[in-house]
């Protein structure tokens, strides 16, 4: 025989069912909705379904299921755990839909939907008529609903002493001839009748005691908690509750009430009140109208404040610090740049980084610089360019409002540097935003009625650092433009509706947003870029030279007056200043003064001043008579009186200027000092290469060739449709290997004898021509065994050439390294 793997366990008839086999049953419609709800189960893909369950269950993956939860579905799950023990009186697990309705009064419908969610998250799984939460949940919750345990589990190992007593206190047999003195006193404490009885006998004074613990929690402290008594000498409250099992000592100090105790007095009833709705979120309300404005504008200005901010970088960019980050001068330089304050300008740098424009150019003596995505962002409409920061603000891990704080061993945090990423960042502006979205159109929920709302969305994530997270995405969802007067602004909802159709798993739980790939078809575009100014090709030129932009200028327009104007305010309008060094500027890139003049003419709605056209001239006159060469250096000038000026002018005496020719003067110094000295003098002198031409150029933009690195704790990106039903059917093949019943090929007899290869090439040989499935044992390149289901279409050269049902894929196989080959038979697959 040359199967080396023995076949799968076979399902047999009556056992038990189990969470595996629940796992199994399930359609590849609800795979794929467990893996949307869940994407960390599928990373990487589970060889089968029994790796799936076990990775569905273990303890990290259902923490991440339960800070997910809101409040109402956390009820519903501890509602489950609390009713389907079974170590409660019955000790049957699961507990049915009537009875959890019954001690949980809430709609149908949002109980329904509650459970359905449940279930397809994988945390509750359906045994028959009954419910039943993943075991490792009694570990994560031991205080459902805030019960205490079930008393068998109290007196589970007590002395038998102990137990005797207690059981004859009730009136039950003793010893073990009628079974477990536990599970009889467990039973005869589940009766409602008898319980009433017990409690009546303990007294009023004794309800008291227990009226303090009823709504949990569950645990007293009392002094000698331990003691032995019975029903005939007890004599405190306490005592007489102890000696009927109404409570039970858990060490020498505290005292617990059993579940089953709990719920009696309860009335049945899991909680004091039900939370199935989220309480709405309320605050002032504005006219839609003003909101829109507003929150447009603020959209508006922040385009105009990147595109800005990274012009500069371009010219003059910031140094990467030794951690990665951005020094606190640019930091500060970049404020008075926008005219705004250090916190709101991190923020946009964070932004912009978050979105590919900008990296650092090296990790070591580097600097900040514009990619070369920034180029394609500045040509796209502004309404895009605004979807395309915001989407990345959402999906960041950053928070721009910790930099400048200290990190735990007191160093200090910098922005686009370490320390600043939170997991649960992305997640939390979604919610906030989500909560925005909830409330009407115009209402500017306040910060308490916000903070009110997320409590009960995200019950398990309450806590400073949390509420510093919502704060933070307030604020800074202000800023960006995605709220106007403190609501949320159209194009923000429609945002919100489109990551949430990108990243909503059937579970109705939200991810964090990804990007959009186009903008056309964006609803957040569409409903933004009627709100913005639109790009216009005319300004308005003053006689006190300067030109006032009514709107967003055309990228040509705006990139030629950035070059020949400096910006001098912005807002509704910007308002550009006509100056020499602005003129000057011009002209080194190449600009003539008749094109720069033509330029100046065509786009401005009103006639051209004469002071803006002597100026023009003026500088262009000016600007190029003096050429420096390199001699060590030499000028060259046509006009020779010029050279006389210059030659006599007392404050170029430190250039040792000397007198070649009438129109050539040399000098010591060295071409770039003579350059700027001179112009430094006001000469505006021009440099020249070798062969006399002027060399003119615009200084280059320089560009990053590195891409923004991801925050530290970015979540990988949730799987599309197609992702996730190739893992479903990767699931499916690998499962069919692993519980497929296998007959074992035997290795015939020949003389002389045959080698298990020479069997095992025989049988695969026998598959391809027959054109039939078998299974094999595999061992990879690492020694790593794995069972596959292929069929062979060739064997040759020691290789097997097969379709890999386990991977969807044609591979080709050693056959050296194939353990064993089976046959493939039908049965019912292991649980």
């Amino acid at each position: 025989m040359i199967d080396d793997a023995e076949p799968a366990a076979v399902h047999a008839a009556g056992r038990p069912p189990t969470y595996t086999s629940w796992l199994r049953g399930r359609s590849d419609d609800d795979l794929a909705a467990l893996f949307a709800a869940r994407p960390d189960l599928m990373t990487p893909v589970p060889a089968d379904i029994a790796a799936l369950a076990a990775r569905a269950t273990s303890r990290p993956a259902v923490l991440r299921v339960l800070d997910q939860l809101d409040r109402f579905a956390l009820q519903v799950l501890e509602g489950l755990l609390a009713l389907g023990d079974d170590r409660l009186g019955s000790g049957v697990p699961g507990v049915g839909r009537a009875r959890l309705a019954a001690a949980l009064p809430a709609p149908a419908p949002l109980l329904d939907a509650a459970l359905h969610r449940l279930r397809v998250l994988g945390v509750v799984w359906e045994d028959g008529e009954r419910l039943r939460p993943v075991a490792v949940l009694r570990d994560i919750l031991p205080q459902p609903a805030g019960l205490g345990p079930p008393l068998r589990a109290l007196v589970a190992g007590r002395p038998a002493e102990w137990l005797n007593r207690l059981a004859a206190g009730l009136g039950l047999p003793t010893g073990y001839d009628g079974g477990a003195p536990a599970d009889r006193v467990a039973a005869e404490l589940s009766r409602p009748d008898r319980l009433g009885r017990l409690l009546a006998e303990a007294g009023d004074d004794a309800r008291q005691v227990l009226d303090r613990l009823v709504w949990g929690p569950p645990r007293g402290t009392v002094s000698q908690a331990g003691r032995d008594v019975d029903a005939a000498s007890a004599a405190s409250p306490i005592d007489r509750l102890l000696a009927r099992g109404l409570l039970v000592a858990t060490d020498d100090h505290t005292v617990t009430l059993p579940r089953e105790v709990g719920l009696h007095l309860r009335g049945g009833r899991l909680f004091r009140r039900i939370d199935a709705k989220p309480p709405s979120p309320t605050g002032p309300r504005h006219p839609p109208e003003r909101v829109t404005q507003a929150a447009a504008g603020q959209a508006f200005t922040v385009i105009r404040a990147v595109a800005e901010l990274l012009e500069l970088w371009a010219d003059d960019p910031p140094g990467v610090l030794r951690n990665g980050g951005l020094g606190v001068r640019d930091l500060r330089r970049s404020a008075r740049v926008l005219d705004g304050d250090e916190a709101g300008t991190a923020v946009l740098v964070e932004a912009a980084h978050a979105a590919g424009l900008i990296a650092a150019s090296a990790e070591v003596d580097g600097e900040w610089l514009p990619t070369p995505a920034f180029d394609l962002w500045l040509a796209a409409e502004p309404a895009w360019r605004w979807l395309r920061l915001a989407e990345a603000w959402l999906a960041s891990t950053r928070v721009a409002r910790l930099g400048g704080t200290k990190d735990a061993r007191g160093r200090p945090r910098n922005v686009l540097g370490e320390g600043l990423d939170r997991r649960s960042a992305p997640e939390v502006r979604l919610d906030v935003l989500r909560t925005l979205a909830a409330a009407p159109e115009g209402t500017a929920p306040t910060t308490e009625s916000v903070a009110e709302r997320l409590a009960w969305a995200r019950p398990r994530r309450q806590g400073p650092a949390f509420t510093d997270l919502v704060q933070a995405a307030l604020a800074e969802a202000a800023l960006l433009g995605l709220t106007g007067l403190g609501a949320l602004a159209p194009h923000a909802r429609a945002l919100v509706a489109e990551v949430d159709g990108r990243t909503r798993g059937p579970s109705g739980n939200g991810g964090p947003a990804g990007h959009a790939a186009e903008p056309s078809g964006s609803a957040a575009v569409a409903a933004l870029a009627p709100e913005l100014p639109q790009p216009v090709d005319r300004v308005l030129i003053q006689g006190d030279l300067t030109a006032v932009a009514p709107g967003p200028l055309v990228p040509e327009l705006a990139r030629e007056l950035a070059l020949a104007a400096d910006v001098e305010s912005t807002g509704g309008a910007t308002v550009y200043r006509f100056t020499d060094s602005s003129i000057r500027r011009a002209l080194d890139a190449g600009r003539g003064g008749a094109e720069l003049l033509d330029l100046l003419d065509r786009c401005s709605s009103t006639p051209l001043p004469q002071p803006l056209r002597y100026l023009v001239a003026d500088v262009a006159r000016r600007h190029g008579r003096l050429r420096v060469g390199t001699a060590s250096s030499y000028l060259r000038c046509d006009e020779p009186a010029v050279l006389d000026e210059l030659v006599n002018d007392r404050r170029a005496a430190d250039l040792m200027l000397v007198r070649l020719a009438p129109t050539v003067v040399a000098s010591r110094a060295t071409r770039p000092v003579l350059l700027e000295r001179l112009t430094d003098l006001g000469y505006h002198p021009v440099a020249e290469a070798v062969d006399g031409s002027l060399q003119l150029n615009r200084p280059e933009s320089r560009r990053s060739a590195r891409q923004p690195v991801g925050g530290e704790l970015a979540e990988p990106a949730a799987p599309g449709p197609e992702l996730r039903a190739a893992a479903v059917r990767a699931v499916r093949a690998g499962d069919e290997a692993a519980t497929s019943a296998r007959r074992p090929v035997t290795a015939p007899s020949a003389d002389p004898p045959r080698s298990p290869t020479a069997a095992t090439l025989a049988a695969l040989g026998a598959a391809v021509s027959e054109g039939r499935r078998v299974w094999i044992g595999y061992l990879d390149a690492e020694g790593r065994a794995s069972s596959r289901i292929v069929e062979p279409a060739r064997v040759d050269g020691g290789y097997l050439t097969a379709y890999d049902a386990t991977q969807a894929a044609v591979r080709r196989f050693a056959v050296h390294r194939i353990t064993g080959v089976a046959e493939i038979g039908t049965a019912e697959p292991a649980s």
